[in-house]
């Protein structure tokens, strides 16, 4: 039979190609979470534990960090459908890397009475103990290796175990990302040995990320690039690699991904465990307040929904976690610490920003692609 090529027929076809082309692979936006902190030692916290988890789902948000990982906490999610990363404190890792039944008891405290009717995803040994506990170092890794073992012989496979970093701590340099590397020599002796970790058990690499310690340290960043702002000449350029940024937050994620990569393990996703902007602090921080708070929170969430990812990666981080939910009058140090949330204490919104984007799509390229072939076929079909 002749083929007839009439315009319309011919266009369509086209557009099948467009689809056929796109790249093969399951694919989903980054998830976007909060931090909750719960410390009942203080009678002014006023979040009732047991609305937290209604709280969460009400904001549209599919994950929450948990420094505390109090029990009763963990349990107010059971079958909520909310994914958990859950926090070992720094104070008991000698212990846990010393003894497996460490590992197993913290684990049948904290893990093995809610899941998985609570959705726990993933387990940080630690929270920045180069910055707090530094003497810490050596008992890290066996101690994670040790939670991960105790998981395994309760016969949970789906829980992964890192530890979490300080970008400020870790990193030798934010820019340009392609010079970037870890520094000496915490990179030698603990995070590349963490890094074959990772790699050998599918697990993240966990890192506190804040643009606004780095643009207060660094004069040079304008603000709007701090805050996803979209402007003519808002770009850097890393000459190096040919690569435009927009912003410093994904700045910041591609040197993290640059410096895996100098140690040999470039694949290993990233989970974002600390990030945000205070809405208010001391004198000298004039650049914490409420309007540039929602600004940084809402460019956050646009740019993770927009599934762009970074320049040197494209899913960009798996998971993202904004600090904090509720404001705290407990931290110490700066006032500005007790102003990092997207709520206050009375539960109450202080910004506006629309999450629901940001929850897991599952969307898949692969399925996109069968579409695409489908359309092909019709295509095909019709120019007979």
């Amino acid at each position: 039979m002749s083929l007839s090529l009439n315009p319309t027929s011919f266009s369509f076809f086209l557009f099948s190609l467009y689809f056929l082309s796109l790249p093969v692979g399951t694919s989903s936006l980054p998830v976007v979470g909060i931090t909750y902190t719960h410390d009942p030692r203080h009678d002014h916290d006023h979040t009732p534990p047991s609305h937290v988890a209604s709280t969460v789902h009400s904001l549209k948000l599919s994950a929450v960090r948990l420094p505390e990982s109090d029990p009763s906490v963990v349990r107010d999610f059971s079958y909520s459908n909310i994914s958990l990363l859950l926090n070992i404190p720094n104070s008991l890792i000698p212990a846990i890397a010393s003894n497996r039944s460490n590992a197993l008891r913290w684990l049948y405290h904290h893990v093995i009475p809610f899941y998985p009717r609570s959705k726990v995803s993933t387990i940080s040994v630690g929270n920045d103990i180069l910055d707090t506990s530094s003497d810490l170092a050596d008992f890290l890794l066996p101690a994670i290796r040790n939670v991960h073992l105790g998981l395994r012989d309760l016969g949970i496979q789906k829980i992964s175990v890192s530890t979490t970093f300080s970008f400020i701590n870790i990193m030798t340099t934010s820019f340009p990302p392609s010079a970037a590397e870890f520094q000496e020599p915490v990179s030698e002796l603990l995070i590349k040995p963490l890094l074959q970790f990772l790699d050998d058990t599918n697990s993240s690499f966990l890192v506190n990320l804040y643009p606004y310690n780095v643009y207060r340290l660094n004069s040079e960043i304008p603000i709007g690039f701090a805050l996803f702002q979209q402007h003519p000449f808002n770009y850097r350029d890393d000459l190096t690699t040919g690569v435009r940024y927009r912003n410093l937050f994904d700045m910041m994620v591609d040197s993290v991904i640059s410096a895996m990569a100098v140690a040999g393990h470039e694949s290993i996703p990233v989970i974002v465990t600390e990030t945000g902007w205070p809405s208010s602090g001391d004198a000298s921080e004039i650049d914490a307040s409420p309007a540039y708070a929602e600004m940084y929170i809402n460019g956050l969430v646009t740019h993770l929904s927009s599934g762009l990812g970074t320049p040197l990666r494209r899913e960009g981080v798996a998971e993202t976690y904004i600090y904090e939910l509720f404001d705290r009058e407990t931290r110490q140090g700066t006032d500005s610490g007790r102003h990092w949330g997207i709520m206050y204490p009375n539960m109450t919104r202080k910004y506006n920003i629309p999450f629901s984007g940001s929850v897991r799509t599952g969307y898949s390229r692969g399925w996109v692609r069968m579409v695409g072939g489908l359309f092909t076929i019709v295509a095909l079909w019709l120019l007979q």
